[in-house]
């Protein structure tokens, strides 16, 4: 049994049961069994955070960022490692997946949070001197990271973008692993224990736990001792967590579902439709199709090139390699889920059947529906098929457009596709702005799936993407905020002031509002 890493120690779990985790290329169970903790294990766990806490309150940014770049560092250093047991785990590709893509990614935003930590701009000082009154964001509090089965490595419990950005703000981390991929967390906790020991961090910086029952779950994330909670999950799990954590008024971010709406008008395909029909297969296909931000409803208007459109993407769908699904988990429910969708009277036009029984996969599928078969019923038709499908929505008009736009729920992203003609422009001005307040980033001529770390980035949106519209999961320095709370200090005598609130800047480089002015000067 693999053992939990409690206030600094790694120790035998309080456990209830055990589990292991499967290879999703040949369904056969892995080796290790990890253990389902009790509420025991949550709860010493919860103890040694929120004294941690209290320890890190007198940590500055820059003893922070130097845990996270030591941490960047001994992920480097046992890469190899980690990729095989993801590869194992998950079934990703090694090179291209793995060690190519999210590996740099997740050293990158380590660092890039690093950075956010030590320049302390992140945190908004602002200073009224003529009322006395000063105010900043500082730490909330212990945060418990709920890592997503797609992303192992960059939006791991112990290791993604909620993780570093927890770090950042200048919280200790409770990770909970995912049950897909326990074994790349592991390794993940193992190189921050070390990171943490290297770097005179306090124990209970970071701590691991791999499964909880449902109920201990929802008691952790509204524990009087939790700071907050960032979530990346399945709707339903999260809307559980979330109303645990309302009830107790305790703050949790959530990644829930998309089905990330495309547009395509007939301009667009009229001038390129064989290239969007490449790049539309390509995004959908993705990995295959297990991203959150999988173009998941495709927006035509009814005519010539769009059934061209259709048949071309059809074609591609059925000739392409069927690529394997994160467990059987993800392969039950994306069968279930279209055929929630069928049975609303979507058309198959190719998949919905299994594909291969010695691994977790579903064929490539594609469905078909009319605007007016949507705006019949459009909660069903919203239904997410999370993996290598799609469905396409064709309408007689744009104002029948605007109506389908007009029902969506709130999703990460949302794209148009149009000519550059301008023959597409009347339409496009339309839907972009029914489209607009539906989606956290939209898009134009370009497939939703890639979400950059950039600092303008938003991966969020209204709810059900997340579970509030106004804070990214990714992009540094707006993901800290998430874990932060506005501190304001009224008359306190300066020598009792945090240092970013003192008339000497800290460092010289962090950016306050001083009486209405943001400057890197000290105060005269």
């Amino acid at each position: 049994m693999e053992q939990v890493l409690i206030a600094g120690q790694w120790r035998d779990a309080n456990a209830s049961s055990s589990f292991q985790a499967a290879n999703p290329a040949t369904r056969e169970l892995l080796p290790p069994q990890y253990p389902v903790s009790t509420w025991q294990d949550c709860d010493e766990a919860l103890e040694a955070a929120a004294a941690a806490s209290v320890k890190l309150r007198n940590y500055s940014g820059s003893q922070v960022a130097a845990f996270l770049e030591a941490f960047a560092d001994d992920i480097e250093a046992n890469a190899a490692a980690i990729v095989e047991m993801a590869h194992a785990e998950t079934g990703y590709p090694k090179e291209t997946r793995l060690a190519g893509g999210e590996m740099p990614r997740t050293t990158d935003q380590l660092r890039q949070a690093a950075a956010a930590a030590r320049d302390g701009s992140w945190a908004l000082p602002t200073i009224d001197t003529a009322a006395g009154i000063r105010s900043v964001y500082g730490a909330i509090g212990p945060v418990c990271v709920f890592g997503p089965n797609n992303f192992p490595l960059a939006f791991g419990s112990a290791s993604g973008g909620d993780f570093a950005a927890a770090v950042a703000a200048g919280n200790p981390v409770i990770a909970k692993a995912n049950s897909s991929h326990p074994g790349t967390t592991r390794l993940f906790a193992e190189c921050a224990q070390r990171a943490a020991e290297a770097t005179g961090m306090p124990s209970g910086m970071v701590q691991l736990i791999y499964r909880t029952s449902h109920e201990d779950g929802e008691r952790l994330v509204s524990d009087p001792r939790l700071g907050a909670t960032g979530y990346t999950g399945s709707r339903h799990a999260g809307l559980k967590l979330k109303q645990a954590a309302d009830l107790a008024g305790k703050p949790i971010y959530l990644e829930l579902s998309s089905v990330n709406p495309v547009a395509i008008l007939p301009g667009a395909l009229n001038e390129r439709g064989e290239a969007i029909a490449d790049e539309f297969t390509g995004s959908c296909l993705l990995g295959t199709g297990q991203f959150c931000t999988n173009p998941g409803l495709v927006l035509l208007l009814a005519g010539d090139s769009t059934d061209q459109f259709i048949e071309a993407v059809t074609a591609k769908f059925a000739a392409a390699p069927v690529g394997t699904l994160l467990s059987s988990g993800v392969e039950a429910s994306l069968a279930a889920n279209l055929q929630v969708l069928v049975d609303a009277g979507a058309e198959l036009l190719v998949g919905n059947a299994a594909a291969d029984e010695q691994r977790f996969c579903y064929a490539n599928t594609l469905l078909k529906v009319t605007a007016q078969q949507f705006l019949s019923d459009p909660e069903v038709m919203q239904t997410e098929a999370f993996g290598n499908s799609s469905l396409l929505l064709v309408a007689e008009s744009v104002d029948q457009l605007v109506q389908v736009v007009a029902c969506l729920e709130g999703n990460l992203t949302g794209c148009i596709y149009s000519d550059s003609e301008g023959s597409d422009d009347e339409a496009y001005d339309r839907i972009a702005g029914e489209m607009r307040v539906k989606v956290g980033r939209l898009l134009n001529d370009k497939m939703p799936t890639g979400v950059a770390v950039s600092p303008a980035m938003n991966h969020g949106g209204p709810f059900p993407a997340t579970g509030h519209p106004a804070f990214t999961a990714v992009g540094i320095p707006g993901a800290l905020l998430r874990f932060g709370m506005l501190q304001c200090y009224d008359n306190v005598r300066p020598h009792r002031l945090p240092c970013v609130l003192k008339d000497e800047s800290p460092n010289g480089t962090v950016w306050r509002s001083i009486d209405g002015t943001w400057t890197q000067d000290n105060i005269v």
